[in-house]
């Protein structure tokens, strides 16, 4: 199985996705590690969004592939993005459960993007007014929606593990 996370950033993503890949046993791909990654090998030159990406969509189908849970941990801000890891997914023969957190508290949203500290050497974090102006698109898709605003980590994860089977039909709102 493919669990694609989406949401803004500041919204919990990585500490979720972390939580569930963990409890899971699960491969874990993380789009800023991977875009990092790339932009240490002087990769300026790149669209290093579009690298990132690409490159862990090939990662997560060698390991669907091999039978293992994919836990990936992205904004997926854009319905191209959605669409490709649902590719993904069906290339590999998997079932896709696709996941957005967001903050519906603005106060607790801007404080958690302000007060966090980068865990990828050399990665800059978005500053507050650039989370406001990214662009994100609705989500067109049935997937799984969690107010990290009002859960715990614990909370929201146990929530998607309720979940996981089978894959819901409609959008949900924890």
């Amino acid at each position: 199985m493919l669990i694609a996370f989406g949401g803004l950033p500041g919204t919990g993503k990585t500490t979720v996705a972390q939580t569930l890949a963990r409890k899971l046993a699960a491969v874990y791909l993380r789009i800023d590690t991977f875009e990092q990654a790339v932009r240490s090998c002087n990769g300026d030159e790149l669209d290093i969004e579009a690298a990132g990406y690409v490159a862990a969509y090939a990662v997560a189908g060698d390991n669907l592939r091999l039978g293992s849970i994919v836990v990936a941990d992205s904004v997926n801000p854009l319905r191209i993005t959605r669409d490709a890891w649902r590719n993904v997914a069906f290339d590999a023969g998997v079932q896709i459960f696709e996941i957005e957190l967001v903050c519906s508290d603005a106060a607790v949203h801007r404080h958690r993007v302000e007060v966090r500290k980068a865990d990828i050497p050399g990665f800059q974090l978005p500053a507050w007014l650039t989370v406001l102006e990214r662009q994100y698109e609705p989500w067109e898709s049935a997937h799984l929606v969690i107010d990290t605003a009002g859960v715990s980590v614990q909370q929201a994860v146990e929530a998607i593990v309720q979940r996981l089977s089978p894959v819901p039909q409609e959008n949900r709102t924890v």
